[in-house]
């Protein structure tokens, strides 16, 4: 038997406002929650099944190695709405849209969580 992805956990200054913020992204609701921890369930079977978000009083210095990468079908919606729920565009605007970064057939925008976390949309 092999192991399997149980949680993907965020470091977090508020577990509670990060946590909000990746449940409207993601639709997944809120599935239990104390002052230091937040933790989310997927709301069917699709992807991941769960995100947890811990109190860290200190920052993670420099970039994350790891990332969430986030699939739309209408990518430049989803984009617009997760930047009115608080998301940063991370590449610069050409013409007041966003800029693409392509690889292997794919088009992603790099974005930021409130907490600074970097995230891809695409």
């Amino acid at each position: 038997m092999a192991a399997f992805i149980y949680n993907v956990t965020f470091d977090a200054k508020d577990p509670r406002t990060l946590a909000r913020f990746w449940s409207a992204v993601t639709g997944y609701p809120v599935a239990g929650e104390s002052d230091d921890a937040v933790a989310l369930s997927a709301p069917d079977e699709r992807g991941l099944r769960r995100m947890l978000f811990m109190r860290v009083d200190d920052p993670t210095p420099g970039k994350s190695r790891m990332h969430v990468d986030l699939a739309s079908r209408e990518p430049d919606a989803e984009i617009e709405r997760v930047l009115g729920l608080g998301a940063r565009l991370v590449d610069p605007r050409v013409d007041g849209a966003p800029t693409w970064r392509g690889g292997n057939g794919t088009r992603w925008v790099v974005l930021e969580d409130p907490e600074g976390n970097v995230f891809c949309l695409g």
